[in-house]
């Protein structure tokens, strides 16, 4: 069936979106749950079980396998809770068409099921046709997952490491296969092949001889070349890429995957352009692979959906994206941390978020796997990490584990944000040579790391009155640049009013579009990777940062002659658009001259 709408709500942090789909599946919405956190999710399996009546018994994480029974006993409940909440639905408009005019006001103004409706009003049929209407008519909003591919360290049992099939990442993997959803998994940060293999273990990813996926796989990539290496190692496993969800390395919330200077756009461009190639590409090979496993080959190319988030804030961007680079849907995200109907943010942090302008909102090193994070300003984690490192304990004691990394002082990986690696390197700093100054500057930059395991998961436990966490109430949160645009508490017709141009809800702060305001970032980031590199640098590391520059460059010339061709696009009265491009290509050209200058 066909999704009722033109966008979907991607995984927001590890909380926000955990239970989005139980909000939100019912009235036709997609969305992303984050099922890195078997922790969290057991609280909310718990709270939810409780809040719907449904039996419940804990699973300890005393075993090889808890981390997988905890995500598939989770995605199954949130499964039954949409199927009641769907079933209810549609019983309730046997006697009131209220639910269903809900639904349908939620959609676009030229939506034809809102025609369609009031033309099966107008024959007067039998009130309980309603249910088999609604059933052909209206689909479910599908519960998709998030695994983020780099979170794949070894796990241990009793002192012991386990094989790979139960780190974090193909743990989660095992989860949702052996869940009963029938939805989609979204692989971001990148391939990881070894837990691509994986998914040749798991049935419900290959075709039947119809060509339905009963599990469908969502690759979120940066720019083509990764999508067309990605879908081919896939293809060539007998494994479908159902979409593309294409993410702007910058303009977006959470851990910023920044390219080399390529913009959206122009990615966008390419993505269009080559659409008919990359589909016939994975599927000959897809094809040829199913064939030599003896599986069913489907009589037909399977459905590829080519999608875009990242920065996208009016329904004319929107309906820009959808039209011109024929698009099958838009991700909004950040945003909908603003609509308590579809996300989990506690009361606190909705006023912070409220207040938030574009200086909150910054590019952080917070993050534990060395990854730049966006971040909001004084969040209350960062304030509790900064208190802890001024009573000189800095770091938390690291109870959940997934974002262990480094070696450096243990063969079993320690977290960088944590209290036993941050007293070992303390020391280890302090004990070689330098000075004083140098060493508080990397000590500084060492505590700047924040226990995103716990910030992340803590505010959406919070807005559901759940139990205290031993490591402190801190909250972390990752909205993208948008935010600072939109100042208020919305309702989900506020916000799905707003992405269709049925209403504003934008603040009255000047908010560049969402090209140039990805052109003001990358040009932000190359300064800063620039002024972290010092007066001189090496030949390569010049080079690269040119060719960084050289890409920007092209990008704003694809951005002028677009603008061209369309005049009146995202026009605005403070200077014409042309102007601005202009200005950006001579920020570029000075960057590029103080590039030359810092040679060896």
């Amino acid at each position: 069936m066909s999704t009722a709408h033109t966008f979907h709500i991607p995984v927001l942090g590890v909380g926000y979106s955990m239970d989005t789909p139980i909000k939100v599946a019912h009235l036709g919405i997609d969305s992303v749950i984050s099922i890195v956190d078997d922790f969290v999710m057991e609280k909310m399996r718990k709270f939810y079980s409780e809040k719907f009546c449904l039996p419940f018994e804990s699973v300890n994480n005393n075993t090889k396998n808890s981390r997988v029974k905890r995500i598939t006993l989770y995605l199954n409940m949130v499964n039954d809770i949409v199927e009641k909440k769907v079933e209810s639905f549609r019983l309730a408009a046997r006697e009131t068409y209220t639910q269903v005019r809900e639904y349908l006001g939620l959609l676009p103004e030229n939506a034809t099921l809102l025609d369609d409706f009031n033309a099966w009003v107008k024959t007067k049929k039998n009130p309980s046709d309603i249910v088999a209407w609604i059933r052909e008519n209206l689909p479910v909003g599908s519960i998709d997952v998030n695994i983020m591919t780099k979170v794949d360290k070894t796990n241990y049992y009793n002192g012991e490491a386990l094989p790979y099939i139960n780190n974090d990442a193909h743990a989660a993997l095992r989860g949702f296969a052996e869940s009963k959803l029938k939805s989609s998994v979204v692989f971001s940060a990148g391939m990881n092949p070894r837990l691509y293999g994986y998914i040749e273990q798991f049935e419900d990813f290959y075709p039947d001889a119809e060509g339905t996926l009963s599990k469908k796989i969502i690759l979120k990539v940066s720019d083509y070349r990764s999508a067309e290496i990605q879908g081919k190692f896939l293809a060539k496993k007998g494994l479908w890429v159902s979409e593309y969800r294409i993410e702007s390395g910058l303009n977006c919330g959470g851990h910023a995957f920044a390219t080399e200077g390529y913009l959206l756009g122009p990615i966008l461009e390419e993505f269009k352009n080559q659409r008919d190639t990359l589909i016939q590409s994975q599927h000959e090979l897809f094809i040829n692979a199913l064939k030599a496993k003896n599986r069913p080959v489907p009589s037909h190319i399977l459905p590829v959906r080519i999608t875009a988030q990242g920065g996208v804030g009016t329904a004319e961007e929107h309906n820009f994206l959808l039209r011109y680079y024929r698009l099958d849907a838009i991700g909004w995200g950040t945003p909908f941390l603003l609509v308590p109907e579809a996300t989990s943010v506690d009361s606190d942090t909705l006023q912070q978020l409220q207040n938030a302008g574009e200086g909150d909102l910054y590019r952080s090193d917070i993050s534990p796997l060395g990854v730049p994070f966006n971040n909001l300003r004084n969040n209350s984690k960062d304030l509790e990490k900064d208190q802890a490192t001024l009573r000189g304990t800095p770091g938390t004691s690291c109870p959940k584990k997934l974002l262990v990394s480094t070696t450096e002082f243990s063969t079993i990986p320690l977290c960088t944000a944590s209290s036993k690696y941050l007293k070992q390197k303390i020391k280890a700093i302090n004990n070689e040579s330098g000075t004083p100054e140098s060493k508080m500057i990397r000590i500084r930059k060492l505590t700047e790391k924040a226990c995103l395991c716990m910030g992340l998961s803590e505010s959406t436990l919070q807005s559901h009155g759940i139990g205290k966490e031993k490591s402190g109430r801190g909250v972390s949160i990752c909205p993208g640049p948008n935010l600072a645009y939109f100042s208020r508490i919305m309702t989900l017709n506020d916000i799905t009013g707003h992405i269709y141009g049925k209403t504003n809800m934008c603040n009255n702060t000047f908010r560049p579009n969402l090209f140039f305001k990805e052109i003001i970032l990358y040009i932000e980031y190359l300064e800063s990777k620039i002024s972290e590199a010092g007066k001189i640098i090496a030949t390569k590391q010049q080079g690269h940062l040119r060719a960084f520059a050289e890409h920007l460059e092209n990008g704003i010339h694809y951005y002028l002659a677009l603008f061209k061709r369309n005049n009146k696009l995202f026009a605005v009265k403070h200077k014409p658009n042309e102007t601005v491009l202009l200005e950006f290509l001579q920020g570029i050209e000075s960057i590029k001259n103080r590039i030359n200058t810092m040679a060896e």
